[in-house]
């Protein structure tokens, strides 16, 4: 792991919503991102208000539709 907070932070957490931005990244199919989805709603991590993740901050509606995206406790 680099010194670089935004490699450590890649390292711990893979793909995150700011990966949205970039035209190259996978996304997922529909139905991938809403099972994600649905496993977030019902995860107390989630801020219900927002739909963000406490434990690696990311917009869960953004980051559930990346490809390479996971969660950060495993649960997708």
């Amino acid at each position: 792991m680099g010194n670089d907070p935004w490699e450590q932070y890649k390292e711990k957490y893979g793909v995150t919503i700011f990966d949205a931005f970039d035209p190259n990244v996978a996304r997922a199919d529909e139905k991938v991102a809403e099972e994600r989805l649905s496993i977030c709603a019902s995860c107390p991590e989630l801020i219900k208000l927002t739909k963000q993740c406490k434990k690696c901050g990311c917009f869960m509606s953004i980051k559930a539709r990346l490809e390479e995206a996971k969660c950060p406790l495993g649960k997708w």
